[in-house]
């Protein structure tokens, strides 16, 4: 089995020296500066940062002794030297040999490429923005405590209007840090609710000092505040990436006051205005509903209804009256299309029927025994009446024995016509309730309607449960 080397901390320190320093001695880093320290000696300590790391590093009293000025936090730069490992911490730092301050137009640049990226987002978008409250009653301040900006800002409200409440949320608006703590700021009075109305602001200064208002984060956490918020940073003509994203942008912290706060002689001014207008206004109404009232009252519905109402209602009158009559008129016409009706079914009735034949043939006996009877005399007036006697007999029984034929042919035509043989044939008759009319049609019954069936050998009493009708 190989053994293991064994370092001591020392050892070890100086294997990692031996290995880390040679590649970086010629080193060039861009960074911001924070943490920085002057010492006593006359050494300078600080760390480069960026957004994701940062590294410390030193300036020895001999090279800072050639900077055009003392660096300060919040600077940007680029700082040339080399990586050392310093053994008794077993850290590393980078020796600075050399510092060079980057200019405004790095940052201008850096502005130009983050206000292009926002805008492409629709941060700068006016749909976006919230409106203010017109009168707020709880105004929340992010900037320096110390500084003027906070006394302006009250001095401002207080000379325009009073019973306020601010809120001041207090960060350091440059320098190290700043930027995280402006946003943290406005998320804390975002997640506790404590204003109606947000101003963030600081006062004048250069680029580089205003810078805090330039970064990414800044502007997120305003486009995701949401109470609405008025950037007032530096002076009018100072603009940062937090006055484009914000829902309105002031030109000075005064201003922004100004912008929350209405002025009292102006509000009360207003207030007057419109209550003028509203009286005004109140007594057209008036005016105006009394003519309607006015013109109403003189309206004939109000005057003399009667005589409004006396056409339509003898217009009402002779429609009833026309209505009466034609009904009157369509039962009269029905009624004596029933009547019609029932005399046309009583001819119907096979025992009516009967009885007329029977009145016929009664009437042809009658006739035939008359003729005969005549004949019978005349012959005897002129014939010997022992033969005619002979004669007439057969005379006679001939025609007695055509009119017997006659008779049974018509006697047989009465049977078959009469309703007890179309029975005795299967068929059957429907009569009304009472038998006292024969139905005839299916149009003559309704659901729920008894009627009587008769047979050959009796009857049924019955009752319609439905009606169908067959298509013509």
């Amino acid at each position: 089995m190989e053994q293991v080397k064994i370092f001591t901390v020392t050892e070890l320190t100086a294997a990692i020296k031996a290995v880390l320093e040679p590649p970086f001695r010629g080193l060039c880093v861009q960074g911001e500066i924070s943490n920085f320290k002057l010492q006593t000696s006359g050494h300078l300590y600080f760390n480069l940062k960026d957004g994701g790391s940062q590294v410390s590093a030193v300036l020895f009293k001999g090279s800072a002794a050639q900077l055009s000025r003392m660096p300060k936090e919040g600077d940007h730069v680029i700082a040339k030297g080399a990586l050392s490992l310093y053994a008794p911490r077993g850290s590393y730092l980078m020796v600075i040999r050399e510092l060079q301050f980057l200019g405004v137009g790095e940052l201008l640049m850096r502005l130009h490429m983050l206000k292009e990226k926002l805008q492409k987002m629709g941060w700068f978008d006016a749909g976006r923005k919230k409106k203010l409250p017109q009168l707020p009653k709880r105004i929340g301040v992010i900037t320096s405590p110390t500084g003027a900006v906070i006394q302006d800002i009250l001095h401002t409200m207080t000379r325009r209007f009073s019973g306020f409440h601010v809120v001041l949320n207090p960060v350091k608006v440059q320098g190290d840090g700043a930027a995280e703590e402006i946003a943290k700021a406005i998320a804390e009075c975002n997640r506790y609710d404590i204003a109606d109305v947000l101003i963030v602001g600081r006062g004048g200064g250069r680029l580089e000092d205003l810078w805090a208002f330039n970064e990414e984060i800044v502007a997120k956490a305003i486009v995701e505040s949401r109470i609405p918020i008025i950037s007032a940073v530096g002076h009018e003509t100072d603009f940062t990436i937090a006055d484009w994203v914000a829902d309105v942008r002031a030109p000075t912290p005064s201003a922004a006051a100004e912008i929350v706060i209405k002025d009292k002689a102006s509000l009360l001014t207003y207030l007057t205005h419109v209550q003028t207008n509203c009286f005004q206004r109140m007594g057209h109404l008036v005016t105006q509903y009394k003519e309607k009232l006015r013109a109403l009252q003189s309206h004939a519905l109000f005057s003399s209804p009667y005589k409004l109402l006396a056409q339509p209602i003898q217009q009402v009158d002779n429609m009833r009256i026309d209505v009466d009559q034609a009904v009157q008129q369509k039962i009269e016409r029905y009624k004596a299309k029933l009547e019609s009706f029932a005399k046309q079914l009583e001819l119907l009735k096979p025992s009516s029927r009967i009885v007329r034949m029977k009145e016929k043939m009664e009437n042809l006996r009658e006739q035939i025994t008359s003729s005969l009877e005549h004949q019978l005399s005349l012959k005897k007036e002129r014939f010997d009446p022992m033969v005619w006697q002979e004669s007439l007999a057969r005379c006679m029984m001939q025609t007695v024995g055509q009119k017997r034929e006659r008779l049974l042919r018509s006697s047989e035509h009465l049977r078959c016509l009469s309703p007890n043989n179309l029975l005795q044939k299967g068929y059957a008759m429907i009569f009304s309730e009472k038998g006292d009319s024969v139905i005839l049609s299916a149009k003559d019954l309704s659901p729920h309607t008894p009627f009587r069936v008769r047979f050959h050998d009796g009857h049924v009493a019955a009752t319609a449960n439905e009606v169908l009708l067959h298509d013509a």
